[in-house]
């Protein structure tokens, strides 16, 4: 045997052995990503005693707290007042409490501190307000069933001690996802979906569905009630709300046209749902909450923010065109949606005037004046499902223009109705 190939053998052997040695240890040693599940007593709500035995996932939780802007300009967590961009917002919500606070959400750990801040609030003010706010409500719904929706929002407000946290979405026994709000998994109910055995993957919506979506509450009661027995769509939820469900007629009536208006309520899940991402089955941790590492131990995040700020870690794993280009593909989608939202608004607010000066007309043709109002309403709800959702078109960029291009024609059409009932043009 010649020196050379003593030589390859003996560097044969040393590899064998250390390759033999990693195999070895990648076998018996526990994954990085391994986390046994803590046993968290039931009715736990507090964050801070999760976040003892999930540490990664409670320091990203905290970092809810901060105040930002958005990257493109929508949205953000600073408290600011929502009519600084769109001045429309006073008149379209001209008598009703929208019109005197409507600022942006911050992050979930601030959702009581901003409820019991808000000036929409008063001591008239329902329980029903805290369903989305606080884990609290589990126990409030085990305890009174729907009579908590009822009860004075003090005394709920009192017993909530802790805002949206880990147990909302958690089970403190399995951590397997869950859902609580008992509106959400009704609506679901209606729809033929038994939550109970919803995939993981649809569990990852669904515990954001629970609570970005639209509702109202039904009269007398004030239970939580989500109009999707007809589906998710725009024009399905508003036929919903035609057939007067529960009794439920208006939000309120506008001063100016007298029109019965609904106000729409961060309708997040509906438009992602049939847009393509929710139909490619992406869901919402996917984005907002991605996959992180830290000490090579992989977790998920519990920084629930723009995916702009984890733009990496949030769209790279689908999408290889870059981060500029990503970034720059949102920002138009956004900037394109707000042009056309800020000018239905304020077409809608014409809309309002336009019905006002013909009722006040003494020849109006009430026939006509009854179709403006229809029509203003109707126009004011479809720009209302995009205004009042977080994603300024992106969730669903298609469905958002096409249903502020509606709302803008609807407007136009209301002003016309209106002049027809005047027998003038006054707009």
């Amino acid at each position: 045997m010649s020196k050379s190939q003593k030589s390859l053998i003996a560097l044969l052997a040393v590899l064998l052995l250390f390759f033999g040695f990693v195999v070895i240890r990648i076998g018996v040693a526990k994954p990085a990503t391994t986390v046994k599940a803590a046993k968290i007593p039931a009715g736990e709500y507090d964050p801070a005693a999760w976040g003892q035995y999930y540490p990664l996932q409670y320091a990203s939780y905290k970092k809810m707290a901060e105040e930002s802007p958005s990257p493109t300009g929508y949205g953000g967590s600073v408290k600011v007042q929502k009519s600084e961009m769109q001045p429309e917002i006073l008149m379209l919500f001209k008598g009703m409490p929208f019109s005197r606070d409507y600022s942006e959400d911050r992050g979930h750990v601030y959702a009581l501190e901003d409820l019991r801040e808000s000036k929409r609030i008063g001591p008239a003010s329902k329980g029903a307000c805290i369903t989305c706010k606080t884990p609290y409500v589990e126990q409030a719904y085990k305890e009174m069933g729907w009579d908590y929706a009822n009860k004075p929002l003090s005394e709920m407000m009192d017993k909530s001690k802790q805002p949206v946290a880990c147990a909302n979405c958690h089970d403190p026994a399995t951590m397997n996802l869950r859902v609580i709000n008992p509106a959400f998994i009704e609506a679901q109910a209606r729809r033929g979906i038994d939550v109970t055995k919803a995939s993981r993957e649809d569990m990852r919506s669904y515990v954001c569905a629970q609570c970005h979506a639209e509702y109202y509450f039904a009269p007398g009661t004030n239970k939580v009630v989500f109009p999707w027995d007809k589906g998710l769509k725009p024009a399905e939820m508003y036929a919903y709300y035609s057939e007067k469900p529960n009794g439920f007629v208006q939000d309120w009536q506008h001063p100016d046209s007298k029109a019965n208006m609904l106000k729409a309520q961060h309708p997040d899940y509906e438009l992602f749902s049939t847009g393509t991402h929710g139909k490619a089955g992406v869901s919402c941790a996917d984005c907002h909450m991605p996959y992180m590492r830290k000490d090579g131990q992989k977790y998920t995040s519990h920084w629930v923010t723009s995916p702009l700020k984890t733009l990496d870690a949030s769209c790279s794993p689908c999408h290889n065109q870059g981060s500029a280009w990503l970034a720059d593909r949102v920002k138009t989608i956004q900037d394109e949606t707000f042009e056309l939202q800020h000018m239905a608004g304020q077409n809608i607010v014409r809309a309002h005037a336009a019905i006002k000066a013909a009722a006040a007309r003494p020849d109006v043709d009430e026939s006509n004046l009854a179709q403006a109002r229809e029509l203003v309403r109707k126009a004011q709800w479809y720009w209302d499902l995009i205004a009042a959702e977080n994603s300024m078109g992106f969730h669903n960029p298609s469905q958002a223009l096409n249903t502020l291009g509606q709302a803008n024609e609807l407007a136009h059409q209301a002003i016309e109705i209106a002049n027809r009932a005047a027998g003038v043009k006054l707009f």
